[in-house]
């Protein structure tokens, strides 16, 4: 595996790669990796002649009361599973953006609503590196997990609208042994709160096993299984347009985010009618 940090190798290599037609598999993350980033990898692997794995964590996400150093990290473990998951590259640039970088890359409709009401410049900070990226990695196909519904389906709609020509792979969501769905702000959970921690996948749960017709039935059957210090949000949301439903008569997306002590969860799963 190579590690390469530099942002013009990198683009100079994807390049010839993709001028010489080469089948590119890109796994974007942003390190202190986990089984759920380790079987993106591995699903990838599957799927291209060459896999990139990228590492970067980034600035331009995190809101103005978000601690950006306080963001988990582990390199030499990252490069260690990089590794074993079979990433041919390992791309780790100290810095993506350059001194006079000036543009931003903002989706409309999907990014109004949730994740994106609750922090109002994340979702321009997700689309900006991830264009940023595509532009230095030149993947022909890249992987994003589920568990970050809304970010998938912002990512997807950038990269249709603005006609990149690279395919958009939902990765599935993975579970604790628990069923606390893996990530890795978990490890800032005290014992009580991740024991707490496990309802939010219960009250989804709930959501998805009730047999009643009505969004608003079933998301009361889940707040009553709840037990977090805020809720930030709880629905049942179309999986194109992220809009609430008032009946589940089509396959459905349930998405909630919890708050435990200072550690803000994500969860969500699928809904059949």
């Amino acid at each position: 595996m190579d590690v390469i940090r530099s942002v013009d190798t990198m683009q100079a290599l994807a390049l010839g790669w993709r001028a010489r037609g080469k089948k590119v598999g890109f796994v974007p993350t942003m390190g202190y990796l986990h089984q759920g980033h380790t079987t993106l990898i591995e699903l990838m692997r599957q799927r291209c002649e060459l896999l990139i794995v990228s590492i970067y964590v980034n600035p331009l996400q995190f809101g103005p009361s978000e601690d950006l150093s306080r963001y988990p990290r582990d390199p030499k473990g990252d490069a260690a599973k990089c590794r074993a998951a079979g990433c041919d590259v390992l791309f780790m640039p100290d810095n993506l953006y350059p001194s006079d970088f000036r543009t931003k890359v903002h989706v409309d409709g999907v990014t109004t609503r949730w994740e994106g009401a609750e922090r109002p410049s994340h979702f321009e900070g997700v689309a900006t590196v991830v264009c940023r990226l595509f532009g230095l990695v030149q993947p022909t196909a890249a992987m994003f997990g589920e568990k970050d519904f809304q970010q998938f389906t912002v990512l997807k709609s950038m990269a249709r609208d603005l006609a990149m020509g690279i395919e958009i792979i939902p990765g599935p969501l993975v579970r604790d042994h628990d069923g606390l769905a893996l990530s890795s702000r978990n490890v800032y959970l005290s014992p009580e709160d991740r024991r707490r921690a496990l309802t939010l996948h219960q009250a989804l749960y709930a959501l998805r096993d009730s047999r009643s017709q009505s969004a608003a039935e079933r998301i009361a059957a889940g707040r009553a299984i709840l037990d977090c210090d805020s809720l930030d949000y709880l629905a049942i949301v179309d999986p194109e347009t992220l809009e609430p439903v008032e009946l589940v008569d089509r396959p459905l997306r349930a998405i909630a985010t919890a708050r435990y002590g200072r550690t803000r969860l994500l969860d969500n799963v699928a809904i059949a009618p």
